[in-house]
Parts: C-alpha cells; sequence; structure tokens
C-alpha cells in the first residue's frame, strides 16, 4: 500500500497558512489542523480548509472520561474531517465511547489512537511512572486500540514494523517525527525520528511533516522531494 503525505499546518495564524496552501493544492491531498489552529479559529477554519479541496486531519488528543470524549466526538463528527485523534491511554471503555460516537454521526471518519508522542522517549515515560521502553509501551497501546476497535493509530515511525508484526495489516499507521533526508538531520522537539522513505518502506500508511515543508524558501519543492522520497521507497 503506497504512502501518502501529510502536511502539519502548524502555523500561528490563517493568515500565514494561506500563501502555504495556495501552493500545496497541487501537490498534496491532506492536511492536519492541530490544537494551535482549532483554539484559535475554531471549526470553521476546518470548513475553510476543506472547502479548498484538502482532506482534513484534525488532530486534538482527545483525552477525558468516556462519556466526555463521546460527546465531543459527537461534536466534532459533522465537520468535514476524514481522521481525528485521541489518545489510547484513555482506555478501553474511552476509546469505545469514541467509536460509537463516530459510528453515529460520521462512518467514514477514522479514529486514530495516539501510542506513545514522537516528543517522548523512554526516559521521558519514566519520568512520568511508565517503566516500560517506549517501544514496549507503543506495542501495548497498540494492541489496546486494536482490540477496542480502533483502526487507526498513532506511532513513531520506529515502531512502525513492531506494529505491522503484531496487529491487522489493514490498520492505518500514522508516523510524524518524519524529517527529510536524513535520520540525522535537526529533530527539533521529535526524539524518535525517521527519513520519508525509510518510514514507508517499514509500512508507515500516512508520514505527518511540518517544519520541513513549512520552512522552507520553497514549500511547493520540499513537498514534491518529500513526495519523490516516498514514490522511490
Amino acid at each position: 500500500m503506497p504512502c501518502d503525505l501529510i502536511l502539519a499546518l502548524d502555523v500561528p495564524t490563517r493568515e500565514a497558512a494561506a500563501p502555504i496552501l495556495r501552493q500545496l493544492r497541487s501537490q498534496l491531498r491532506w492536511v492536519k489542523i492541530g490544537l494551535q489552529m482549532f483554539t484559535t479559529y475554531g471549526p470553521n477554519y476546518v470548513r475553510e480548509v476543506a472547502s479548498m479541496g484538502f482532506h482534513v486531519f484534525l488532530d486534538l488528543k482527545l483525552h477525558d472520561i468516556p462519556n466526555t470524549v463521546g460527546k465531543a466526538v459527537d461534536s466534532l463528527g459533522p465537520l468535514p474531517i476524514r481522521m481525528l485523534t485521541l489518545h489510547t491511554a484513555g482506555g478501553a471503555e474511552m476509546m469505545r465511547a469514541a467509536l460509537a460516537a463516530q459510528q453515529k454521526t460520521n462512518p467514514q471518519l477514522l479514529l486514530l489512537g495516539v501510542t506513545v508522542l514522537t516528543s517522548m522517549d523512554t526516559a521521558g515515560l519514566h519520568e512520568i511512572g511508565v517503566n516500560s521502553a517506549a517501544e514496549d509501551q507503543v506495542a501495548r497501546l497498540g494492541q489496546l486500540a486494536a482490540d477496542s476497535g480502533l483502526r487507526g493509530l498513532v506511532c513513531s515511525p520506529l515502531e512502525v514494523a513492531l506494529l505491522r508484526r503484531s496487529l491487522p495489516a489493514d490498520l492505518q499507521l500514522v508516523t510524524p517525527g518524519i524529517r527529510p533526508f536524513s535520520e540525522t538531520a535537526p529533530s527539533d522537539d521529535q526524539k524518535r525520528v525517521m527519513s520519508p522513505a525509510a518510514a514507508a518502506r517499514a509500512g508507515s500508511s500516512f508520514i505527518v511533516v511540518g517544519r520541513p515543508i513549512l520552512q522552507a524558501a520553497d514549500p511547493a519543492a520540499a513537498a514534491r522531494d518529500i513526495l519523490a522520497d516516498l514514490a522511490s521507497a
């Protein structure tokens, strides 16, 4: 299955985003809207980006009691979104509540379970009382999510091969922590990173890229280079 590119629209304002989106309309299909843009501009901005022809991945990482998460999915489901994130650490009951709401409000919406944030490593997990290695925690939470009925996960590209060996083959794996084109390139606040082609070869369904495109002198050219790297895999 080919791996696709998602732009992480991590910019401070819609004015900053507008020229980038115009440049990239012919280059890619997917845009991720996260907490920064959603809390500033709300649901109407999701509609605006979708109206430009992009598939919207809404990355809110829902994590609360089951009833609250279910009601949040009820509220978000009517939006023109194709993917929505929640934390697998919220547990099976929470994930099942989210799935029940998703099936009722937006049957085509793919709920993605976030395993371990790519900004964390094993030492960071130990700081919060999780005494497992990062890959073991990802495997544990990934299995819990699959058993709860989720059809997609967010994980580091470093754990993709592990999950592909143990989880259903049709599970969608979305991987941030992508740094073109060398695994020795600056990783900013990401700690578990990989190049686009390596992530695709490992079995990623989608890669998420932000700053390497957003901060490029020519964002469209940067996106083309990443897509070419994916195609080479």
